[in-house]
This record gives C-alpha cells, structure tokens and sequence, in this order.
C-alpha cells in the first residue's frame, strides 16, 4: 500500500494525496494556519478507523448472510502529549434488527478492523530523505 503527498499551489498546508488512482485533498484548519480546503491529517485518521471498522462489521454480516440494517460508526480522537498513548473513542450504531448474539459478535468483529489492529500493535518507521 502507497499514498503520496504533494503539495498544490497554494502557500499554505493544502496537499494533493494520491492513493492508487484516486485523489484528495487534505489541508489543516484556519486555526492551523491552513485553508480547510480538506480533512487534516488526523482527521483522515479517525476517518479510517470509522471506515474500516464499518466496512469490517459489513463484511463479517455478509459473510454470515445477516441482514444487519445500515452501520454507522463516530469515531473521535484527540492529540495526545508527545509520548503519550492515542485514545481513540468508536461509537458503533447498528439497527436494532440485529439479535443480541449478533450485536455481541459483531462488537467483537469490530475491534478486529485492520486499522484497528494497525494502531494498537507497535508501530516502526523508516524515514529516508531524497533531495531531488
């Protein structure tokens, strides 16, 4: 998996992201010192997390042949200190179809989501600068 960033014309902090062929932009707010011409960064990241674990949840329904209804998922997130453990809050809204065994289940499925996984296990980086 690959993303990139450029930036656009613009001065400030709006930047193109590329991911396969698809395109977004993705900016910081006034109080930043950007044009909200897109999510931040950060709020990609909550994005991901809500998304993924929809998508997980859907998936798992799917495969089990269960008629769940729509799934709906907030996911809010605050910067933490600098060292500090992220603590991300996931509200999962699912209709009220679903039996409690399957409410259960799916819970527990939602925890599973790769993003989920992704950022409770420990995380390396390799940096490297190319002048170009």
């Amino acid at each position: 998996m690959k993303a990139s960033a450029q930036r656009t014309e613009r001065m400030t902090f709006t930047h193109l992201v590329t991911i396969r062929e698809h395109e977004l932009i993705v900016d910081e707010p006034p109080d930043d010192g950007g044009d909200d011409e897109g999510p931040s960064p950060l709020e990609l990241l909550a994005g991901s997390l809500a998304a993924c674990t929809a998508i997980t949840v859907e998936m798992y329904a799917k495969r089990k042949g269960w008629q769940i209804g729509p799934v709906e998922v907030d996911c809010s997130y605050e910067l933490p200190e600098r060292g500090a453990a992220a603590r991300f809050e996931l509200v999962l809204r699912l209709a009220d179809a679903c039996t409690p065994e399957q409410l259960a289940r799916l819970r527990v499925i939602a925890a599973k989501c790769p993003v989920h996984r992704v950022l409770e296990g420990e995380v390396t980086f390799e940096e490297r600068l190319e002048v170009i």
